[in-house]
């Protein structure tokens, strides 16, 4: 059943360019890594490394429970305080990931006498959010405030959230934060900021909310991932402490799932304490993402992320694997998972490449796209 169910599916991704399959990395692999999200450089940093090594002495390699349960431990609410007091909000609540955070936080907020108004380039896990929550859903163009303030101001709901990203994960802009922000006080809405690409790399590390003045304003929530800028797994809802409890009662994502793991918690937490005490981290992704941009010929990012479009989804894939071929790994972007349709290379830019590296870098990719294209 199964097969005859599948197969047609498997074979039209096929004749389209589309399929996805796993390359699993070795542990000795050399390769100038431009595809994965350690923005700062601290995946293998010996004291993250070490503190999840110790987490995992002290309390095991699980949580054992639900957060409810027997899954919060002290680094959960140490690593709660430290990101809320860094980035400037009152509370935080780490969730198991950063999809589940997207998840919790909308689903929870939602509902019937809410509504939803979200920019169309947002990523998967608030669009998964925003179809689980039961509340209307109005889709605006991307960064198109006078169109959220339009959708706000014609609501019927008592209720309104809007979801946008600091930082784009794929085309790598960035959203009119104080624009945004303003609108959604004079029409009583929530901002909903996802700040998975802005921790420690916008704001001097402390993300685009905090940049624009915004952290811990009534209205603000944002959410993050531990899995980019902090090494780790995980994620986090930061707002008023009123949200952390609404979150502690209602977030489905947090009630019934198992707790974070004590390794991943005690990584992000010495991550956290290193972008902290080393502010100049957030520059040198900066200056190497300018780099690439230019040497791509693409418009310069707000963020980590450098977005090159390719003709179409074969010469995307072909130009990643000439770049793999010649030591350098970088992402292929292809629909549905461009929110303009366009394939592209993503490259990610991250605080550890020396100037050699990146001149390299820059010389295979450039070769592979004029190959391809």
């Amino acid at each position: 059943m199964l097969e005859d169910w599948l197969a047609p599916k498997a074979a039209a991704l096929e004749s389209r360019g589309l399929t996805r399959r796993l390359r699993p990395r070795a542990a000795g692999e050399v390769l100038i890594d431009l595809a994965g999200n350690d923005y700062l450089g601290l995946a293998r940093d010996p004291r993250v490394v070490e503190a999840a090594v110790a987490a995992v002495r002290e309390w095991g390699a699980g949580a054992t429970a639900s957060r409810l349960v027997t899954g919060t431990t002290a680094l959960h609410a140490e690593l709660e305080s430290e990101l809320a007091s860094y980035t400037g909000h009152e509370a935080g609540l780490v969730f198991s990931s950063g999809y589940l955070a997207n998840l919790g936080v909308v689903t929870a907020l939602g509902g019937p006498g809410t509504l939803l108004v979200s920019d169309e380039h947002v990523h998967a896990s608030i669009v998964d959010a925003c179809r689980l929550s039961r509340s209307r859903v109005e889709v605006v163009p991307h960064n198109d405030v006078d169109a959220i303030g339009k959708a706000l101001a014609e609501r019927n709901e008592p209720q309104a959230v809007v979801l946008v990203e600091s930082v784009y994960s794929v085309l790598g802009d960035a959203a009119p934060l104080a624009e945004l922000s303003a609108v959604c006080s004079e029409h009583r809405a929530a901002l909903l900021v996802d700040e998975a690409h802005g921790l420690g790399v916008t704001g001097a590390g402390r993300g685009s909310v905090a940049a624009a003045g915004l952290a811990g304003l009534d209205h603000v929530i944002v959410t993050m991932t531990l899995s980019k800028s902090l090494a780790s797994q995980g994620g986090v809802v930061l707002g008023p402490a009123l949200l952390r409890e609404h979150l502690v009662n209602r977030a489905r994502p947090f009630i019934f799932d198992t707790g974070l793991n004590p390794a991943a918690c005690a990584a992000a937490l010495a991550a956290l304490r290193i972008l902290a005490d080393e502010p100049n981290r957030p520059e040198a992704i900066h200056t190497t993402a300018a780099r690439l941009a230019t040497a791509c010929g693409v418009a310069p990012s707000a963020g980590a992320v450098v977005s090159v479009p390719m003709p179409g989804p074969r010469e995307a894939v072909r130009a990643a694997e000439l770049c793999f071929e010649n030591g350098v790994r970088v992402g292929s972007f292809r629909p549905p998972s461009v929110p303009d349709g366009i394939s592209r290379l993503r490259l990610t830019a991250h605080a550890g490449l020396s100037s050699d590296e990146l001149d390299h870098a820059c010389e295979v990719i450039i070769a592979a796209v004029r190959e391809v294209s």
